[in-house]
């Protein structure tokens, strides 16, 4: 069946260890409340440990070079000089507030590097550039000239490249036997939404029009000598000709874009029937919204779980009677030898770790830009304030090991209350959700209350104070988050052990008697009708207590 994801595409999303199906939500500064740049990322693996990366800014000397390790495995690629200077970069952003991210879409197998040669993998081609860069524009140059002159070694990406200015899309694949890759990359206009979710999003463009279209010189050339294209010039489409796009992509991964759109620009529901395989006729890359967005906007579309479409995951059977929105791997399965999917929302199990970030051009680049961070499942996360200019990262998201537990760690805590709630999702969402809501709404008016001090502390030539003030907020939240999401996953157990749920006062508070002892808890039991008609279903009258 055309509309559900084919077993190939299901191995392609997810096979790979770390980045292979992530998710890119932007929002350009004429499309926001505030005039910030935002854009969001998901970093999603079965394999990846959710940490804040950080390098230091620095000198350096002629002669030094820079190591390349390859991101998804920790292989070393090989060395690349180093240049004179680097900049600060915490998480995906820098100093400069450039922020870098990223969705695999694999594309066409044939063109993974065959040199052997290759030693640049997309994830150090954002670190490295983000050592380096001072705004996007620069970006995109250091990194195509950085896989020109060191090689690519890895497949087909789509990139988003923000500063405090402007957002661009970049889509990039290798060159096979050739040194390389190809590549193009369209700036996103002002006022415009846009996304990318393992799909490549670009198609037919003005290849003209030099401003906001920047392609490699043997885009087409290439393609037409490989015998992938041989057409007209302003007919080539960078997404059909090098990615290996059909129908069965559309629902697991433009879906993820279309639900973004849906809920900011009221004509968006039309491009459902792309997504679903009914239309051959593509979304666009971008759309301008309706209304402005905001940071909670941005924070609560990383949540989409496809609510109130007809990819709903809490109405059907696999819903379970708590109506949970997840569904366990792999995303494919067999029937009456017919394939059948699992969805899959922006909003998943297996993340690492992802951010909402802001840039700001009317306040410095120490105050101005701002990573919303968070640690597993964006679902349940809570996004913490981290400035660019956090030099120290705190205790609880530093690197860690997925098969090591610790409880001082955000993202044990976060998968802890995740975990429970998964199976006992309707009940259990409402507690998780008051407090996340709290922590971040206390943490977005602690961050919005320090802009203006850091900003006269920053213009009095305090840098260093600054830098200390931001580290000791990012070290707050991170603490306060951690201890309150061990505190809910303790409360969580304690409240619905045993398939029961204690009883509790409007504070959630636990009830006694007036004697001092634990009231008798209530017995829930599955809440969901359906549940029981289709036990009834599946064993007839197995189940019956029979009348005498």
């Amino acid at each position: 069946m055309k509309r559900f994801l084919t077993a190939a595409a299901v191995a392609a999303l997810c096979a790979a260890p770390n980045a292979e199906a992530c998710t890119n939500l932007i929002a350009t500064k004429g499309a926001t409340a505030d005039g910030s740049v935002m854009m969001t990322y998901s970093a999603d693996s079965h394999t990846l440990y959710g940490f804040l990366h950080h390098s230091p800014s620095g000198k350096h000397s002629a002669g030094d070079v820079r190591r390349v390790v390859e991101w998804d495995t920790g292989k070393p690629l090989g060395e690349i000089p180093q240049v004179k200077e680097t900049y600060n970069v915490i998480g995906n952003m820098n100093e400069h507030q450039v922020v870098i991210g990223e969705s695999t879409w694999g594309g066409r197998k044939e063109l993974a590097d065959t040199t052997g040669q290759a030693i640049v993998d997309y994830g150090e081609l954002i670190y490295i550039t983000l050592e380096r860069a001072r705004t996007a524009r620069e970006a995109l140059d250091i990194m195509t000239t950085l896989v020109a002159d060191n090689g690519y070694a890895s497949g087909g990406e789509s990139f988003t490249i923000a500063d405090k200015n402007e957002v661009w899309v970049m889509e990039m694949i290798g060159k096979g036997a050739e040194k390389g890759a190809v590549w193009i990359a369209v700036r996103i206009p002002d006022g415009a939404i846009c996304g990318h979710a393992n799909e490549p999003r670009i198609r037919q463009v003005n290849l003209k029009d030099k401003e906001n279209v920047k392609y490699s010189k043997d885009m087409i050339s290439f393609a037409r000598k490989r015998g992938y294209f041989n057409g007209k010039d302003a007919d080539f489409s960078f997404a059909d000709v090098y990615g290996e796009h059909d129908a069965s992509t559309r629902r697991g991964c433009d879906g993820r874009v279309w639900s973004f759109f849906r809920r900011f620009n009221k004509e968006a529901d039309k491009y459902f029937a792309w997504c679903n395989a009914d239309s051959d006729v593509p979304m666009p890359l971008y759309v301008f919204p309706d209304k402005k967005l905001t940071l909670e906007d941005m924070q609560n579309s990383m949540r989409d779980l496809f609510q109130d479409t007809p990819y709903t995951m809490t109405e059907d059977p696999g819903a379970g009677p708590y109506h949970s929105p997840y569904r366990w791997r792999p995303m494919e399965y067999e029937v009456d030898g017919k394939k059948y999917c699992m969805e899959r929302a922006i909003a998943t199990q297996q993340t690492g770790w992802s951010f909402v970030s802001q840039s700001r051009d009317w306040l410095p680049d120490p105050v101005g830009g701002r990573l919303w961070f968070g640690t597993d499942d964006t679902n349940f996360t809570v996004y913490m304030p981290i400035y660019c200019s956090v030099t120290e990262v705190p205790l609880q998201l530093k690197e860690g090991d997925i098969q090591t537990f610790d409880k001082d760690a955000n993202f044990w805590m976060t998968n802890i209350v995740a975990n429970q709630a998964y199976n006992r999702y309707s009940q259990m969402i409402p507690d998780i959700r008051k407090v996340q809501s709290e922590l971040e709404t206390e943490f977005i008016k602690a961050a919005n209350d320090l802009d203006s001090p850091l900003t006269q502390l920053y213009k009095e030539g305090g840098n260093e104070a600054v830098s200390l003030l931001t580290n000791q907020l990012a070290a707050r939240a991170a603490e306060q988050a951690t201890n309150a999401y061990r505190d809910l996953a303790i409360y969580l157990f304690v409240k619905y052990m045993d398939g029961n749920q204690k009883k509790t006062d409007e504070n959630g508070n636990f009830i006694k008697s007036e004697y001092g002892m634990p009231v008798y808890p209530d017995f829930p039991g599955y809440p969901d009708p359906a549940y029981y008609e289709n036990i009834v279903k599946a064993t007839g009258d197995h189940f019956l207590i029979k009348e005498k």
